[in-house]
């Protein structure tokens, strides 16, 4: 039997093996699952999911520790992480109130119309390495809180977390065949999406497989589908005189996490007369990020990236960027041999005839320098992504021109592009989603709205129509 194997990114070792599950027997233990859970009052879904907030805090250094060996970001991070994950109980609870409310009206012959909300049954969840507990986790206690059952896959290069994040919900008294772990990679992927028993598919990744999950599920329309894709996210830099601080907004919006973020910053677009003070700001703040491993005393600002094929595909983009017209502000380097520390590049593409218009997964920030606020909004609406955007200075008038033009379901004024909040909506248009956002709107795809009209007993006439007795 086929093991898939976790390796920690900072040190290359063996962190968690276990043998590919069976995508059949895991969607019947669902669907068998699923109807009791669903049938039980919502007070008390709620009353299981909030013991899980108590679970995980019970463990919640040992889950930072967890994530922070098998994601490579650094301990104060994973720590932060382990926090969204509890909160994300009470967030959930609230937002399942308002988005999926029930309504009485009064209807014809003195009877009712009501409008209520139904599970959908058995969700697949398929979950990024980046975030592997709390992004998972934001569709999971939704789904658990509107009745219906879980089947997570993990990503192939963070089961542990996975798994570590599913023990908590059995522990608090969530049926263990209610909510399934799927060990896997592709395959496993492929066939959970496609099985004709799953009802949801609720998608965290690339565009790629995003892309490829639509195309395999539309002619399927029964199922629910929601994708959160990421971004090739602007970040605009217009008149202001705090050069400091414009500095460290970049820094935080392009190379947190090591740039492993769907909402981190990839397109830095500068007024041409502040060129040259805010490009010197950046890279003074970049050659001081401390870059190192999870448990480094002091903590480091951002450690590798997820694994060495990422690392060397981040080397090379920057080396086409450099290679078709880019010019390097700062180079990307490998610190240490064998590992997957890269550090943090800055590339000027304005020159480039043909800039890719893909998602550099990673701490790769190409800077486009524009003479006009119009040319700005025209480079940051330049892709088919549409997730995230920042205006960094300006004023309010021009904060109001860039908030309605620019394409994009997350627009901040002088705020990061990342570090959305989780009681509000996170979802974005063209390549980087569609139309279901995640977070508190997640309810939205968890359950369905019924209609009914009711009376206690049958009572009809037809007037029109027909001869007389």
């Amino acid at each position: 039997m086929s093991h898939l194997i976790s390796y920690e990114p900072a040190t290359g070792a063996e962190l968690w093996r276990a043998p590919h599950g069976n995508v059949d027997e895991l969607v019947a233990r669902a669907r068998s699952a699923w109807p009791a859970w669903a049938s039980q009052p919502l007070a008390t879904r709620i009353e299981r999911i909030r013991r899980f907030a108590n679970e995980v805090r019970k463990e919640q250094e040992e889950f930072a520790e967890l994530i922070a060996r098998e994601t490579g970001k650094p301990l104060w991070e994973a720590r932060t992480e382990v926090e969204a994950v509890m909160a994300k109980v009470e967030i959930s609870v609230r937002a399942y109130a308002e988005r999926t409310g029930q309504r009485k009206l009064d209807s014809a012959l003195q009877g009712s119309a009501a409008l209520r909300h139904k599970p959908h049954g058995v969700m697949a969840v398929l979950g990024p390495y980046n975030f592997p507990a709390h992004l998972p986790n934001g569709h999971i206690i939704p789904a658990l809180i509107a009745g219906n059952a879980v089947i997570l896959k993990p990503s192939e290069k963070t089961p542990a977390v996975g798994e570590k994040l599913l023990s908590f919900f059995v522990r608090a008294g969530v049926p263990q065949d209610l909510v399934q772990l799927l060990i896997g990679g592709p395959d496993e992927g492929k066939a959970l999406v496609a099985h004709p028993d799953v009802d949801g598919v609720l998608f965290t990744g690339s565009a790629q497989v995003g892309i490829a999950i639509n195309r395999k599920l539309a002619t399927d329309p029964g199922k629910i589908v929601a994708l959160e894709m990421g971004g090739n996210n602007p970040l605009v830099v217009w008149d202001t005189p705090k050069i400091d601080d414009v500095a460290a907004l970049i820094v935080q919006s392009a190379f947190t996490t090591a740039g492993q973020r769907c909402t981190a910053a990839r397109r830095l677009i500068v007024k041409n007369d502040m060129y040259d003070d805010v490009i010197g700001a950046v890279k003074a703040l970049t050659e001081r990020i401390v870059i190192g491993a999870p448990f480094d005393d002091p903590q480091p600002f951002m450690g590798p990236v997820i694994d060495m094929r990422t690392a060397d595909q981040l080397t090379e983009s920057f080396l086409y960027l450099i290679s078709n017209g880019g010019k390097a502000i700062a180079h990307m380097r490998r610190p240490r041999e064998g590992l997957p520390f890269v550090t943090p590049a800055l590339v000027d593409v304005t020159g480039m005839a043909e800039r890719p218009d893909v998602e550099l997964f990673g701490p790769l920030l190409q800077v486009v320098r524009v003479d006009d606020f119009d040319a700005a909004i025209a480079e940051a609406n330049n892709t088919r992504f549409g997730l995230s955007a920042s205006l960094v200075g300006g004023d309010p008038a021009q904060y109001n021109r860039f908030w309605a033009n620019i394409r994009a379901g997350i627009v901040n004024w002088n705020r990061p592009t990342n570090g959305a909040s989780s009681a509000a909506p996170f979802g974005g248009i063209g390549f980087s989603g569609n139309h279901r956002p995640a977070a508190f709107y997640a309810a939205d795809y968890c359950a369905y709205p019924v209609t009914s009209t009711e009376m206690e007993q049958p009572r009809a006439s037809v007037g029109v129509g027909f001869r007389e007795v």
